[in-house]
């Protein structure tokens, strides 16, 4: 029903409108808590804990493999609301030290020829100091203290390159203590001059002063996740995996959106994506080895497409435009799809031992 929908009158609708009453109605449902109760335990119910040794570097048990993408909830307004629909973790932002509004409209495309997205946003959102004050009255309630929730940080547009150290190391400051991981987004095509930072050399001063002010206000070690562009080359997405490793960082987040394509400004997301995102994350695994996460996204619409790039080394996933296209009951659906298959395997591995 919701397909039919979208593809005969939601498609016609302006792209970041449709974005915001969407946020806004998930979070009344997030904060309703009888329909908060009612979703998660009918749509999103899940099919049990993740079971992988690699995800004891998070601070709590995450209860699904399929998390959502940052860029959907930019001001952690709707986190309830995302949890209870069926995602497994939730991933707010992204996130910058100073608020801003992002890049001028439109900015935000639909190709439903290709179920994908385009989007040229600019990193618009409140500000690290806002998306603290909601995270911390998240953490409040026994519910909110439940959900997995990661935050996306990226650098304020009008704060220099040499400056960007500083930027990110601000807003780790406002959001680490209610964060279960933090992610250094580099790779936005939307920033100007962002994806210089994914360069070792500039990369690594700024991973340490997230590392290293996380751990300071919050008192624990917060894990922190490099998040990399498809359109990296492959010397240097192994340059970014030996530096994770060197820093013994949590690992890495692949791929953010990609700007290979002929469609206009801004970076594309969706099916396209699919195989490229499959590509790197098999190089980044062989790359990073056995210890550090990998958290792939990049083209997932079902459970056989999520489950590609988990036999290409993910051990989580994230998805955004195929929430779009395919509506609430994607996301529990698909996670209830994959621990099937999960379990089915476990017990076939085990039968065949």
């Amino acid at each position: 029903m919701y397909r039919l929908l979208y593809d005969h009158a939601l498609v016609h609708t302006d792209p970041e409108a449709a974005h915001h009453a969407a946020v806004e109605a998930i979070a009344l449902a997030g904060r309703t808590e009888p329909v908060r109760r009612a979703l998660k335990g009918t749509v999103g119910h899940l099919g049990g804990p993740v079971r992988n040794p690699r995800l004891l570097a998070f601070p709590r048990e995450i209860p699904g493999v399929l998390g959502l993408c940052a860029g959907m909830d930019k001001n952690a307004e709707a986190v309830l609301g995302m949890d209870a629909l069926g995602f497994g973790f939730i991933e707010v932002g992204t996130v910058t030290a100073h608020p801003q509004p992002g890049n001028p409209r439109p900015r935000l495309w639909r190709h439903p020829d290709m179920r994908a997205l385009r989007n040229q946003m600019g990193f618009n959102n409140d500000g690290a100091a806002v998306v603290a004050r909601r995270l911390r009255e998240l953490r409040r309630s026994s519910a909110g203290r439940a959900v997995v929730v990661g935050v996306n940080l990226g650098k304020t547009r009008t704060t220099p390159l040499d400056g960007a150290v500083e930027d990110y190391r601000a807003s780790t400051h406002e959001v680490a203590r209610w964060a279960d991981y933090l992610v250094v987004n580099v790779s936005s095509p939307n920033t100007p001059g962002l994806r210089e930072l994914q360069q070792v050399d500039a990369l690594r001063p700024i991973v340490r002063a997230v590392r290293d002010e996380a751990r300071r206000v919050s008192g624990r070690e917060v894990p922190v996740f490099v998040k990399l562009a498809p359109d990296l080359e492959a010397g240097d997405i192994s340059a970014v995996a030996a530096m994770v490793g060197e820093e013994d960082l949590a690992g890495v987040v692949a791929v953010n959106t990609t700007i290979a394509h002929d469609l206009g400004p801004g970076g594309l997301s969706g099916p396209p994506l699919h195989d490229r995102a499959r590509e790197v994350v098999r190089l980044l695994r062989r790359d990073l080895g056995t210890r550090p996460v990998l958290i792939a996204s990049g083209g997932i619409t079902d459970a056989a497409s999520g489950q590609a790039l988990l036999d290409a080394g993910a051990d989580l996933l994230q998805a955004y435009t195929a929430f779009v296209y395919e509506g609430p009951l994607w996301p529990g659906r698909v996670n209830r799809d994959l621990a099937r298959a999960s379990a089915v395997g476990s017990a076939g591995a085990r039968g065949g031992g």
